[in-house]
């Protein structure tokens, strides 16, 4: 004490050096079981498939309201992640549709699709548009709908934000002269709700204004005949008191529905056909055609004849109506 200093004594100093021991050793010298750190040996996660990305990206845009509608009411983002995908398992599974004629559907530039109607539930509409969409490498088939298909609720908002618009001159030259693919089925109610005894016969196709409107935007016709769809609800009869009661142009008598109902209004699994025709040019005709009437009707005559020719044909070698 008396003024000497306290002398510091290295922990491992010379000659007392730490001995090296390695972690393996001293569990094997201890008998310590090696538990492995919590989550150490999990696999990475995988990556998401381009289906969950798409989904997910969908759901974004919808809460961020990031997507974009045309000025008829289109979302092409929600016809393609949510309306298509259910009908094209229609169009695959069930009905089982082949495709002729795809090559003459334009890849760009407007183009008049004009079809045969039928089925009592105008079902033949949306396969033709999940063909034209599928075989054309996503161009969507915009179709000119009646008036009552607007007025029912729900399926008027699903017909708006799907393509579809109201059949008029005027909405139907915007979208032929836009570039779009458009859609008209001019036998109407007539034909997506004649008995089955007049099947695959081409009612009126009324007084060609389709032809005008193709005619006014100088974009070729293509006629659209479908086979099949005729035999997925056998319209035997019609019930025209519950038609006027709920404004329908008809209240249809299957042999399932009513008596069965909602098993009897499921579609026959027909195999079906849809043939697209070659186009009929309209560019080469004056400013002036579209004030021939003669013109006009020879036109619609010729889609009409064109359309009934090839369901006459195709029925001629069609061998079953389930399996084609």
């Amino acid at each position: 004490m008396g003024g000497a200093e306290a002398q510091v004594i290295p922990l491992h100093g010379p000659g007392r050096e730490k001995p090296e021991t390695r972690e393996a050793d001293v569990r094997e010298q201890e008998g310590a079981p090696v538990v492995a750190f919590p989550g150490a040996d999990r696999p990475a996660p995988e990556p998401l498939s381009d289906a969950a990305r798409s989904a997910l990206g969908f759901i974004r845009d919808r809460l961020t309201g990031d997507y974009t509608v045309d000025e008829f009411g289109f979302d092409a983002e929600l016809t393609e992640a949510v309306f298509l995908p259910p009908l094209r398992a229609l169009y695959k599974k069930w009905f089982r549709v082949d495709t002729f004629g795809v090559e003459n559907l334009p890849t760009t530039g407007g183009a008049l699709l004009v079809s045969n109607h039928s089925g009592t539930i105008p079902l033949d509409s949306l396969m033709t548009a999940v063909a034209v969409h599928d075989e054309t490498g996503g161009r969507h088939l915009r179709g000119l709908g009646a008036d009552l298909v607007f007025q029912v609720p729900l399926v008027g908002s699903f017909a708006r934000k799907s393509g579809q618009t109201l059949a008029c001159h005027a909405d139907a030259e915007r979208l032929l002269r836009k570039g779009e693919l458009v859609g008209v089925w001019p036998e109407g109610f007539k034909g997506v709700g004649k008995p089955f005894a007049s099947r695959y016969k081409l009612q009126r196709f009324g007084r060609g204004g389709f032809v005008s409107a193709a005619l006014r935007a100088g974009v070729p016709i293509i006629p659209v005949s479908v086979i099949g769809a005729e035999e997925i609800y056998p319209k035997l009869g019609d019930i025209k008191v519950l038609a006027r009661m709920l404004g329908l142009p008809y209240f249809p008598v299957t042999p399932f529905f009513p008596m069965l109902g909602l098993v009897g209004a499921v579609p026959l699994p027909t195999k079906w056909s849809i043939e697209f025709g070659a186009p009929i040019a309209t560019d080469s005709f004056g400013p002036d055609a579209v004030d021939d009437p003669m013109l006009v009707f020879q036109l619609t005559d010729q889609v009409r004849e064109s359309i009934q020719q090839t369901l006459y044909r195709r029925l001629s070698q069609r061998k079953s109506v389930f399996r084609g």
